[in-house]
């Protein structure tokens, strides 16, 4: 397959089709909100969508209209999505509609699409096209490394802690010479921009990146640079986002930059479902966006093609009491001869055992109505909430299904492996090496570990 972001002439006329001339037939099968929102294609757009109104229909229906009524070029459309999954989803159901040439589109999580800017520009921040990512362990560990260095405390100023600060800080778009008077600089003793500052240098001395990084690193370079912005900014005819209420400040920013030229940016997303504020996301980027772009159009969508009334009433008679948000009324897409629904049931109970019981009790009933248990589903806040219905699940002898659980890079072994493997790609990875030094075990201990990063540091070795 074609890389989608290779930037040279000659693949791009080599990937250069003309767009069919007639009009696509599936747009109509949208409702007339969904086909204004796809059509609406020229200057900033804000669709606001409800839960199950469709709003992913919209997002690849849209791309596919822009290539079939060739507004673009395929690798000049940039759609940023949240998830891995999504954008897999997007990219197979646009093919599905207009072919191959949906390749081409610049399509990826913030991560992904900064991940390949960075493999072309990194040298403007310090690291070099192969830099390693690093995960959450691996950012926990060096940090430890550097506070233990800086003679910091780790039972009253925990290597977690400073970890936390130091992300939201990303998220803020700020480098450590731009943290001032901010929530978390009195930290390990008032050092914690300090830490930082050791942080970031350590990463470039190994090489590497973390998650925040990626953002931060790419806003650093379009700030720094304008011939780089200048090129992005040319490339991409339009711009368009998922889950706009789940982004923060660092990637506002970068769309900001991205679109300050043309101001094709189509931001889809829901005010009321902002649940992520707690790692960053700062629902206040889509309540200021008709101030940030007064010559927005505001779509809603709120034909709801997944829920009852019932459900969809209870849900709107509580989401009013939001001070904070834009409004919108979700309804059924077929308010007439539209069965209301069962009844919400709300009950409470006095601990989780108790919970456990009830539910249990609540499954049996539907069994023995001929339900089957596939058709249920038990929905917790945390994962630790599972273990009592589990438990309850065991003692009355009703089958389940854990969905979730531990993704699979996430694995002990697979970390491992791939600590292996970065050892290989790249000597200097010294986390990596920490990591497969006693596995299998060689009798190396932590001491001996400890002896070994001294004289690096010493030495001025990565």
């Amino acid at each position: 397959m074609s890389d989608p972001f290779d930037l040279s002439e000659e693949h791009i006329l080599e990937r250069a089709e003309n767009p069919p001339s007639t009009a696509p037939a599936w747009l109509e099968d949208l409702n007339p909100e969904q086909r204004e929102a796809v059509k609406e294609s020229e200057g900033p757009v804000l669709v606001l969508s409800g839960a199950g109104t469709g709003k992913t229909r919209v997002l690849i229906t849209r791309l596919a209209y822009m290539l079939a009524e060739g507004k673009a070029r395929p690798w000049q459309i940039l759609s940023v999505t949240f998830t891995n999954r999504a954008a897999r989803e997007m990219r197979e159901r646009v093919t599905e509609l207009v072919g191959p040439t949906a390749e081409d589109i610049w399509l990826g999580t913030f991560h992904a699409i900064c991940v390949k800017i960075l493999r072309r520009h990194g040298e403007l921040v310090g690291l070099k096209s192969n830099f390693t990512i690093l995960d959450s362990d691996d950012q926990l560990r060096l940090l430890k490394q550097i506070m233990e260095a800086a003679n910091i405390d780790s039972k009253k100023w925990p290597a977690q802690g400073l970890m936390g600060i130091i992300q939201r800080w990303k998220d803020q778009g700020l480098t450590p010479e731009r943290v001032s008077n901010i929530a978390g600089r009195n930290y390990a003793a008032g050092r914690s921009i300090q830490l930082y500052q050791a942080y970031q240098e350590r990463l470039k001395t190994l090489n590497a990146s973390d998650f925040g990084d990626l953002i931060l690193h790419c806003l650093t370079i379009f700030k720094k640079s304008t011939d780089v912005l200048s090129v992005y900014q040319e490339k991409f005819h339009y711009v368009m986002v998922d889950e706009y209420q789940d982004t923060n400040v660092a990637q506002y920013l970068w769309l900001r930059l991205l679109t300050q030229t043309r101001h094709n940016l189509c931001c889809v997303g829901d005010d009321d479902q902002s649940i992520y504020s707690w790692r960053g996301a700062e629902v206040g980027n889509i309540l200021r966006f008709e101030k940030d772009f007064p010559d927005a159009k505001v779509i809603r969508l709120e034909r709801n093609y997944r829920s009852t009334p019932t459900i969809l009433a209870a849900a709107s008679h509580l989401i009013t009491h939001n001070e904070d948000r834009l409004g919108k009324t979700l309804r059924t897409a077929n308010n007439e001869n539209v069965e209301p629904g069962a009844p919400i049931k709300l009950r409470g109970l006095w601990d989780g055992q108790e919970e456990a019981r009830w539910l249990v009790d609540e499954i049996e009933i539907l069994q023995r109505e001929n339900h089957k248990l596939s058709d249920i589903a038990i929905l917790v806040r945390t994962g630790f909430q599972m273990l009592e219905f589990e438990e309850r699940l065991i003692t009355a002898g009703i089958p389940y299904r854990v969905v979730g659980g531990p993704r699979f890079y996430e694995r002990m072994e697979i970390r491992d492996a791939i600590a292996y493997l970065r050892i290989v790609f790249q000597p200097n990875d010294d986390l990596a090496f920490e990591r497969i030094i006693n596995k299998p075990k060689r009798g190396i201990g932590q001491t001996t570990v400890q002896k070994i990063h001294i004289l690096a540091r010493t030495t001025s070795t990565p």
